[in-house]
């Protein structure tokens, strides 16, 4: 899938790898899509709630044979 930025949060626990995304998503206008990567596995449900609250889109997450988990979110 394309993006227009990419997060490295591999290595960082929660909330870390949220409020990377939150920067991420200041930065890019509406519509734009942002990816992260992260190693924490609390992040699948981080960021299943912080999208729902915030209402941006998580367009599709992944976990990579690395224990890596893909996540793409579409800003509002």
């Amino acid at each position: 899938m394309e993006f227009d930025k990419e997060v490295d949060a591999r290595g960082l626990n929660c909330p870390l790898p949220v409020l990377r995304l939150k920067k991420a998503l200041s930065e890019v206008s509406a519509r734009r899509i942002v990816r992260v990567l992260a190693t924490d596995p609390s992040s699948v449900k981080d960021f299943e709630a912080f999208t729902r609250q915030t209402g941006h889109e998580l367009l599709q997450q992944t976990e990579m044979p690395d224990s890596t988990y893909e996540f793409f979110i579409r800003h509002k």
